[in-house]
């Protein structure tokens, strides 16, 4: 049975909610970090390349989209200095840009691998850090279950102590538990030389915040 068009935004794109929207010149690493996921269609009828879909769909998550719906609106709305950036050129046999809707965005993310989605969202937040050079003080590593999916989603997330924002996480459904996440997580967190791992919930980290 088909996703309700006002589903929330999957795991991979929900942890840059709480980011900053994305500055025209961090778009072309984002780009290229989205073009490691591989795309699950057949070559043949593809309208909209994949890496820019996904790049419009974490676009919108960045400006405040928090559903499936939010992201479909933002995507029909879009700025046309944020197309041009992420690819989208006009038809060259009409007027106006040829846009993913919403359907197919949800069809799209319905189907790609979401680790993989997940590793390279999580490197282009480690590589906005890394630009920025600022000092990853510690990371708590914690479980969380999603609420408002179609099936049960069971999250190992990485946190970052001095915010409380998500830099990594994986889904570990259908794996054997969180301890063999625990690894693959960290490596996807770059430059790890000096910070303290702990395990710990989110709701730790906000004490430390306050």
């Amino acid at each position: 049975m088909p996703a309700e068009a006002s589903s929330p935004i999957p795991p991979a794109l929900d942890q840059l909610r709480e980011h900053p929207e994305v500055a025209p010149e961090e778009v072309p690493g984002l780009l290229d970090r989205l073009a490691q996921v591989p795309d699950p269609r057949d070559p043949r009828g593809v309208r909209h390349a994949l890496v820019g879909v996904l790049a419009l769909a974490a676009c919108a998550v960045l400006a405040g989209a928090t559903s499936l719906l939010a992201v479909g609106e933002w995507i029909a709305d879009a700025p046309p200095h944020v197309l041009e950036h992420v690819g989208v050129r006009p038809d060259p046999l009409f007027p106006k840009r040829s846009l993913p809707a919403e359907t197919t965005v949800r069809r799209l993310l319905a189907r790609i691998d979401g680790d993989t989605l997940d590793l390279a969202v999580g490197r282009w937040l480690a590589d906005r850090r890394n630009r920025a050079e600022v000092r990853l003080p510690g990371l708590a590593v914690d479980g969380k279950n999603l609420r408002g999916a179609a099936r049960a989603i069971h999250l190992l997330a990485a946190l970052e102590y001095t915010t409380g924002l998500v830099l990594a996480q994986l889904d570990v459904q259908e794996k054997t538990n969180e301890i063999t996440c625990f690894q693959p997580l960290l490596e996807t967190v770059a430059d790890l030389a000096g910070v303290v791992v702990t395990p710990g919930s989110s709701r730790t980290v906000m004490r430390r915040r306050a």
